[in-house]
């Protein structure tokens, strides 16, 4: 029987490493903050498709890999299959989840600080959730981009929320 580990103990530990990095240890610098917690995920990603295609034979070509993504790495680390997979036929795929469970559950302050009487105060705490539902994907991107990488496709990821809870992971460049 694998080991499993409590969905809260997973929840709070991506929150407090995400305000670790962005509001203590590289407050003036997002991007350099979300790169660290990329490059995390990446790691984590890289060692679970590890550890899962351990008893399997190589993928012969890069569709099988999207496809074990899709079904059996997704169902391990965030207990459901993907709920759609869309590609251009040119090395581009898209995965779609409708309802993240990293995301379902995340509510934001959306205080405003500094009222700005020129803009439309609910306009403005929108953008302030999704910028900080933002900063939370950078792990799970990771986490993509390093399993795909382990089974031999470089690429870049990055995510899309405009449409919340769902979450699209794009730009699967191989």
């Amino acid at each position: 029987m694998g080991r499993e580990v409590s969905e809260s103990c997973i929840d709070g530990l991506l929150t407090e490493m995400v305000s670790s990095y962005c509001n203590r240890f590289d407050a003036n610098k997002p991007e350099l903050a979300g790169r660290r917690i990329e490059a995390i995920g990446y790691q984590v990603g890289h060692q679970l498709a590890e550890r899962y295609t351990m008893e399997r034979p190589r993928f012969s070509d890069h569709l099988e890999a999207i496809k074990f993504i899709c079904k059996d790495f997704w169902s391990e680390v965030f207990k459901k299959q993907i709920d759609n997979l869309k590609t251009n036929h040119r090395g581009t795929f898209v995965l779609q989840d409708n309802k993240f469970r990293w995301l379902a559950r995340m509510s934001v302050d959306t205080s405003i600080e500094s009222v700005d009487l020129s803009q439309d105060p609910s306009a403005l705490a929108e953008n302030k959730a999704t910028q900080a539902m933002g900063v939370h994907l950078y792990f799970p991107c990771g986490i993509i981009r390093g399993a795909l990488s382990n089974l031999g496709i470089p690429c870049a990821v990055s995510a899309d929320i405009s449409n919340l809870p769902a979450c699209e992971y794009l730009d699967f460049e191989i």
